[in-house]
């Protein structure tokens, strides 16, 4: 894989995040999420379970590898309970999932027939 694409990767995985942290995401789920201040009838594993499911299919769908969008989905679920338990900040949150990007195209660069 050329530098070229994988620039463009990683920009499309911060697009694809944008896109699933905020309109995605919409504020039912923004709320609901939380097992801090729950939603009543309303588990908040499911919410924030969907909600890191859609960002794992985003960079699934972009990196072509389920193995990647699983790691997604763990590594979302467990920044966004980090934040809504306020043991991070927002920026701190954000800063974290792009640092997961980073990751995932260094993993790309050095393993390019990861699955």
């Amino acid at each position: 894989m050329t530098s070229y694409e994988l620039l463009q990767m990683f920009v499309l995985l911060l697009v694809a995040h944008a896109l699933a942290d905020y309109p995605l995401q919409g504020e039912f789920l923004a709320k609901a999420k939380s097992r801090f201040i729950p939603v009543p009838g309303v588990p908040w594993y499911q919410a924030l379970g969907a909600h890191a499911l859609i960002h794992g299919g985003a960079v699934a769908w972009i990196t072509g590898s389920l193995v990647l969008g699983a790691l997604e989905v763990i590594c979302h679920m467990l920044i966004d309970d980090l934040k809504c338990g306020h043991r991070i900040s927002y920026n701190v949150d954000q800063l974290l999932h792009v640092m997961c990007k980073v990751l995932w195209v260094a993993l790309i660069l050095f393993f390019p027939a990861l699955p």
